[in-house]
């Protein structure tokens, strides 16, 4: 089901991860230690922001911080982007982020 997402223009990898942030399954253009490494690193990272996300709601005590929608990291040539526990390895010239954003979260509405 994951692997549409590949289709899409720019996308050279995409992962599905457990709440406990074991790797369920991932393909792309990457050896499979690359994947099961960025399912790793999408975990940490999703932990992080609930964390931030978490904290803000308590200080602020306003509604609409939580739960996280997603995340983007945005590096030089190459972005990660996350919903859910699912992941995907974007090229910057190609990829349109926000179809992408879309397709991980209507994937991880199924």
């Amino acid at each position: 089901m994951i692997k549409r997402l590949l289709a899409s223009d720019g996308v050279l990898a995409v992962c599905s991860f457990r709440d406990d942030g074991a790797h369920v399954e991932g393909y792309g253009f990457m050896p499979d230690e690359m994947l099961r490494a960025l399912t790793g690193f999408a975990h940490e990272y999703k932990r992080i922001v609930q964390g931030n996300q978490d904290q803000l709601s308590m200080f602020t005590q306003m509604r609409g911080w939580t739960p996280p929608a997603g995340w983007i990291v945005r590096g030089k040539l190459l972005t990660v982007c996350s919903v859910a526990n699912m992941v995907c390895v974007v090229e910057n010239a190609e990829a349109h982020l926000n179809s992408i954003m879309r397709e991980l979260q209507e994937l991880a509405r199924s």
